[in-house]
């Protein structure tokens, strides 16, 4: 291969080619298109490989779905919401009403036992000994 000294006038204009190092690598631009697109871009695209039953299929099985979930969604709204009014009209009025007769009876032995000593309370004391509480028969 003929240096450039060696090259006759006649030869035309004279191209240098960069060092290796220095040639940016076509790949690298058609990288940068790529990446322009979304991800749903390329999903999309995708798309289009597969046969117009099996995307149709696909799509109604998605609305099915989200369809589906909508209405199980809005059926256990109304569910909770018909158990936790059940549960404060029938429950709490008996709880609290069982509450309030324990509360009643405590206060009755306490008075037992004020009155007959600390052993007769917890035995029931003698029945006749104490006199009925008013309001209570």
């Amino acid at each position: 291969m003929p240096g450039i000294e060696e090259l006759p006038p006649t030869a035309g204009p004279i191209s240098v080619r960069p060092p290796e190092d220095e040639i940016e690598d076509d790949d690298d631009d058609d990288d940068d298109d790529e990446l322009d697109e979304t991800l749903g871009e390329r999903l999309w695209g995708l798309t289009e490989m597969f046969p117009d039953t099996v995307r149709s299929a696909a799509e109604v099985s998605a609305n099915c779905s989200v369809s589906l979930a909508k209405q199980f969604y809005s059926f256990s709204r109304a569910a909770l919401w018909v158990g936790t009014t059940s549960f404060m009209i029938l429950v709490l009025p008996v709880v609290f009403e069982t509450e309030r007769l324990q509360l009643e009876q405590q206060q009755l032995q306490q008075q037992r036992q004020i009155l007959l000593g600390p052993n007769t309370g917890m035995s029931g004391g003698m029945p006749g000994m104490m006199p009925p509480v008013p309001g209570k028969m």
